[in-house]
């Protein structure tokens, strides 16, 4: 009879130089912001070697050290790097496919990243949100996925559609995924909003907002695409929450008399610049547009429905809409943001409305079309007028390349009075349902890659957060403060465990120059004060810096 495998206790033994023990650094940060919080939603595991606590902090652990996924554990020493989780060696790739198919199928990460989305926007008293959209493109072939623009690659190509809400630093509270092709303008009234409004608890109470009718519960910031005056004055009038975008479609320049030099602060930096503010209608919607003149007499146009922010305020959140492009970049270059999580497909609501492909493609028929008959036209054009311009005799050869031009132009346009007409017998929107069988969409499953995700989240912000300590030692902070945070993580060290005095003691090898020293001496006497224990045991951390 087999004996039944138990979970194995976290027991760490002294190590001495051990690579990316500077990792440990991170651990508080990784913990003060939710890591453990997946115990009030996740169940424990199978009986077996590695328990879940082990198994979610192994992963953050991987990503933080640009680990990218768990196939590339196979090049990593799994004892050294078990030291730093307390274990005599990590599991293999196999092993850990067996443990997240365990979590995933509890299916409990939307539930998880509400709660984390809660409690991070009330930490930080949040009050703007920062929209966007973002593709992964897909090259399998399992799933049959609608195609968008990805403006990174300047290609359409089939993917997934997923739609981020951030904060004005760029940190992540929680994405939806798009079933098929949804818009941007769909996604926030449909998904998001509703979402802010019932899962995060709001800043102010019911009674300030009676008191004050120009006060918005919340903001969102999002680019032209969502540009809707009627969606716009549905948002605040059913809602009270607030937009600020960019105006599309302007063509009047205001006079260069009407802007004064303000101060804005941009990316912790004060700077100047030309602002001014009208009051516009649009669709009877009264809102707010402030223009930026640049030096070059260009006029940026923001328009918005808060009418609390004064003018700097609003060219500061609208031009901090940058930091969520940043962390789209960053995420995709250390932390294989865009990388297939499961290859499992499944089906999407049959009766959902989408553009119909057939139709799509006959369009895209008739406008290649249309522009050879534009070349064509030009040519028999030139044909023309070289014949008024040459000699009488030339008149029979130029007539018979105009006729020849003539001919192949006329069989163009009957080509296009076809194409039109089979075009007006197919419906340009249908159900997935009537499309057919090789053309109907579906999806990739999102369950696993919606889980890891909120680890790379929870990662992120750890990382940022621990950047943020040394804005006093750095000058140019914005520039280096990562790069600081990668060399601790990546820095050797020795791990010195004392049970009778239960502590748990990490030594971090020198950095490459006295600066950075200073600044990792500082974190760690920050860390020391805060008094964290290493979790599922009573050691407590201490840092230090080797000597």
């Amino acid at each position: 009879m087999r004996q039944k495998l138990e979970s194995t206790p976290v027991h760490f033994t002294s190590s001495e130089c051990v690579e990316n023990a500077g990792v440990l650094l991170l651990l508080p940060f990784l913990m003060s912001a939710g890591l453990l919080s997946y115990k009030s939603h996740y169940k424990e595991l199978k009986p077996g070697y590695y328990f879940i606590d082990f198994i979610i902090l192994f992963l953050s652990f991987l990503y933080l050290c640009r680990i990218k996924n768990i196939e590339q554990t196979k090049q990593i020493s799994p004892g050294e790097f078990g030291k730093l989780l307390g274990v005599d060696r990590i599991p293999e790739c196999r092993c850990m496919r067996y443990k997240l198919k365990e979590i995933i199928e509890q299916k409990k990460s939307d539930t998880w990243n509400s709660e984390l989305s809660d409690s991070w926007s009330v930490s930080e008293n949040n009050m703007f949100y920062y929209i966007d959209g973002h593709i992964d493109v897909y090259t399998g072939y399992k799933a049959t996925l609608g195609k968008k623009h990805v403006a990174r690659q300047k290609l359409c190509l089939p993917g997934v559609q997923e739609f981020w809400v951030n904060n004005m630093e760029g940190l992540p509270f929680f994405y939806v995924t798009g079933q098929v092709n949804e818009k941007l303008l769909e996604t926030i009234s449909t998904q998001i909003v509703p979402k802010l409004l019932t899962e995060i608890k709001p800043k102010y109470s019911q009674t300030e907002l009676e008191n004050d009718p120009d006060l918005p519960r919340f903001t969102i910031i999002f680019d032209r695409e969502g540009y809707s005056p009627a969606f716009f004055n549905k948002l605040w009038n059913e809602h009270r929450v607030a937009v600020i975008t960019y105006r599309k479609n302007v063509k009047d320049n205001w006079s260069e008399k009407d802007f004064s030099m303000l101060m804005v602060e941009k990316d912790g930096i004060k700077t100047k610049m030309k602002l001014t503010e009208k009051q516009v209608e649009l669709n009877n919607f009264t809102m707010r547009e402030i223009r930026k003149l640049s030096d070059d007499g260009h006029q940026t146009s923001i328009i918005t429905s808060n009418k609390k922010l004064d003018m700097p305020e609003v060219a500061k959140t609208m031009f901090s809409r940058w930091t969520q492009e940043n962390f789209f970049k960053y995420m995709r270059c250390d932390y294989d943001f865009d990388r297939l999580m499961q290859y499992v497909v499944e089906q999407v609501d049959s009766n959902l409305i989408v553009a119909n492909p057939e139709y799509n493609n006959l369009c895209y028929y008739i406008k290649k079309l249309r522009e050879k008959i534009s070349r064509r036209r030009a040519i028999l054009q030139k044909l023309i007028d070289e014949n008024l311009k040459d000699a009488l005799e030339n008149t029979v050869s130029q007539l018979k390349k105009q006729a020849e031009e003539k001919e192949a132009l006329d069989a163009l346009l009957n080509q296009e009075e076809k194409l039109i007409s089979d075009r007006k017998k197919i419906p340009s929107r249908i159900k997935i349902c009537d499309m057919p069988e090789h053309l109907r969409y579906n999806r990739l499953h999102s369950e696993s890659k919606h889980f890891q995700n909120i680890i790379k989240m929870i990662c992120y912000r750890a990382e940022t957060n621990c950047a943020n300590l040394f804005e006093n030692i750095y000058k140019r902070f914005k520039d280096e403060k990562r790069v600081l945070v990668k060399s601790i993580i990546n820095s050797h060290g020795d791990i010195i465990s004392d049970y009778e005095k239960k502590t748990l003691t990490v030594c971090i090898y020198s950095q490459s120059n006295p600066r950075m020293n200073i600044a990792l001496n500082e974190l760690c006497e920050i860390l020391n004060d805060a008094d964290y224990c290493y979790p599922s045991t009573d050691l407590r951390l201490i840092y230090k810096i080797a000597k």
